[in-house]
């Protein structure tokens, strides 16, 4: 799904300016595998993401988020990071910050497949043999992969 609708309201009103919104990230594992999309946008390799709606639960969006961008259905395990992104700054100079839920989630079905215009490709990667990640993607994939079922909050450096 392309830019949410109350996005672009806020945007006629604000610009470009930075917005504070709240993300959902989803580490699919399966096995030894985490699930990975190829951005249209960006053409990076990274975890399910997407932003939270207005009244939904950040948990919600990361399952919706995944099988809207992949064909996959998965359930979330733990909450295994809570942290602050960066300010990122869009093609088009929209600016945002996330408050950023990254979700230890569990594959339940499906084979990964693009399902939506913000990802040319889906798949599952051996944890082993990762793409090239950027270094905010390889974390959220090491914490969630974590054992321990504390939730980690903060940045990790």
């Amino acid at each position: 799904m392309p830019t949410p609708e109350f996005i672009l309201r806020l945007r006629e009103k604000v610009g470009v300016a930075p917005l504070w919104l709240s993300g959902a990230m989803a580490v699919v594992l399966r096995g030894d595998e985490v699930l990975l999309v190829r951005r249209s946008d960006t053409d990076e390799w990274t975890p399910v993401s997407g932003i939270v709606d207005p009244g939904e639960d950040a948990h919600v969006t990361a399952v919706r988020e995944v099988a809207e961008e992949t064909g996959v259905t998965a359930e979330v395990e733990r909450l295994a990071w809570l942290t602050v992104t960066e300010l990122i700054t869009y093609g088009n100079g929209d600016q945002a910050h996330y408050l950023d839920h990254v979700f230890r989630c569990r594959w339940l079905a499906g084979e990964p497949a693009p399902g939506d215009d913000e990802a040319t490709e889906a798949a599952f990667f051996p944890l082993g043999a990762l793409p090239e990640l950027a270094p905010r993607y390889a974390d959220a994939i090491a914490v969630a992969c974590r054992e321990e079922p504390a939730t980690w909050l903060g940045p990790l450096r």
